[in-house]
């Protein structure tokens, strides 16, 4: 009775130090969330500000992403180098230094600059915190405690709503386009902070540690993960994978992992392009297109960040029960029907009342379910381990490239196209994620990152 007590004891200290490891990695996620969702509140302000044209609204917000891509294509090379917690630290300090010069520029150029550091931070930790998890995690939660950074994304976002709201409240319209919106980007200091402070608790990657030759400093780390008989199991299994390994790009073309990087690529690519930060960055400017009014649009962009959070708490404890390929199967076929279904609503003019917002609202929780945190864990799991670093900061910059397509063709697509073709367009990719997703995704959901590296071979 005694012994069966022993284990259980023991997966309840490994896990609350898991647990606690992943949540401060997953903090980068509040960043991502925060910087990429805060200009929804205060391009409105920003674009009388500095009478913007349709073309800059867009560079306002897809700037951030030009950073992002840098910041995600210098992370794998940075990280298999320097190690991925000094790497996550230099990003917080880069979204420090990008949120306090954001919030004081007197140019619009001053502005985008800001906006590019701080990109750099963010698809640094984008890409770097659920590989951070995907490292430390056992195989058994590994899809809930990468998908944890998906929440700390949405909860960045429904964050910054609020925010957003609150600040824009403290003043009329004219000062809101004076002062509002640079509030609204300093107040992000707060969660860099609290980012880089809680970064200097947590321990090195134990699989990176393996690669250096640093195997003794690895396993007292996975024994706290393990425990001491898994975790020397576990060593073993890491060194002789390096072994098979060379870590060359050029690995990743090979016919055995070939399959791996279009997965990679491919949902990285088709998170973005199905449309979903066109929305989060746009939605009280969509709202508008309804007939609402400036703070109304606000509000209802506030149900879209509580519905985010809410279904993407749904999704962590979902995927490692129902697996990665049946959640983005079902999510990506409700994201079909509610972009039919809004496109529809604008192309017949039926949009004074609530069915856009309720569509809306289903179309996020469906990614939010789906898209939003499976992406994330099958990218960052799905890598041998010595190219892992490098692989994954290649999907990683093909995500920030379609988005930064994506964002900065909405604003003149919306005005010139109109969104009833826009949103249509969306949902074209939608059938395609659909498809792909059937055709190429592997389950890997129970499997040791090590089982996941032979499933490539065994294809």
């Amino acid at each position: 009775m005694m012994s069966s007590n022993i284990p259980e004891q023991g997966d309840r200290v490994s896990m609350r130090f898991v647990t606690l490891v992943s949540i401060v990695a997953a903090l980068g996620g509040v960043l991502f969330g925060f910087d990429t969702a805060v200009v929804s509140g205060a391009i409105g302000f920003m674009q009388q500000h500095f009478d913007l044209n349709d073309f800059q609204v867009g560079w306002a917000v897809s700037s951030l992403i030009i950073g992002c891509i840098v910041g995600a294509l210098s992370s794998g090379v940075l990280s298999e180098k320097f190690g991925r917690k000094r790497v996550l630290i230099t990003a917080a300090i880069l979204f420090i230094i990008g949120s306090v010069f954001s919030a004081v520029p007197n140019t619009f150029n001053e502005f985008i600059i800001a906006r590019m550091i701080g990109g750099i931070g963010i698809g640094i930790t984008s890409t770097l915190c659920p590989l951070y998890n995907a490292e430390i995690a056992p195989a058994k939660y590994r899809g809930r405690l990468v998908a944890l950074n998906q929440l700390a994304t949405v909860t960045g976002i429904s964050l910054v709503y609020f925010v957003n709201l609150w600040i824009a409240g403290f003043g009329n319209e004219a000062w809101g386009i004076s002062t509002a919106w640079r509030w609204m980007f300093a107040f992000g200091i707060i969660p860099g902070l609290l980012f880089l402070v809680l970064l200097f608790f947590v321990p090195e990657s134990p699989r990176w540690l393996i690669k250096q030759g640093r195997a003794a400093e690895s396993l007292p780390i996975l024994v706290k993960i393990h425990g001491e008989t898994l975790a020397k199991q576990e060593v073993l299994d890491i060194k002789e994978s390096f072994k098979i390994e060379n870590g060359s790009i050029r690995q990743l073309f090979s016919p055995a992992l070939r399959l791996a990087l279009i997965v990679g690529v491919g949902l990285a690519v088709l998170q973005q392009v199905t449309g979903i930060n066109a929305v989060l960055y746009y939605a009280p400017e969509i709202f508008k297109q309804t007939g609402a009014g400036t703070n109304a649009a606000l509000i209802q962009t506030i149900f879209v960040g509580i519905i985010n959070l809410l279904f993407t708490i749904l999704a962590i404890w979902l995927i490692d029960k129902v697996g990665r390929k049946m959640l983005l199967l079902i999510g990506s076929s409700a994201m079909l029907i509610c972009l039919i279904v809004i496109g529809a609503a604008f192309q017949t003019g039926h949009t004074s009342g609530p069915l856009v917002l309720i569509f809306i609202l289903v179309y996020v929780a469906a990614f939010a379910l789906s898209l939003g945190p499976v992406v994330w864990v099958v990218i960052s799991e799905i890598f041998p381990n010595r190219i892992r670093g490098k692989a994954t900061a290649i999907a990683s910059m093909a995500l920030w490239t379609a988005d930064y397509i994506v964002s900065q063709a909405f604003p003149p697509m919306l005005n010139s196209a109109g969104p009833a073709l826009t949103f249509w367009i969306f949902g074209l990719m939608a059938l395609i994620t659909v498809v792909f997703t059937w055709r190429k995704v592997p389950e890997t959901k129970g499997k040791s990152l090590e089982e996941i590296e032979s499933l490539w071979a065994a294809k």
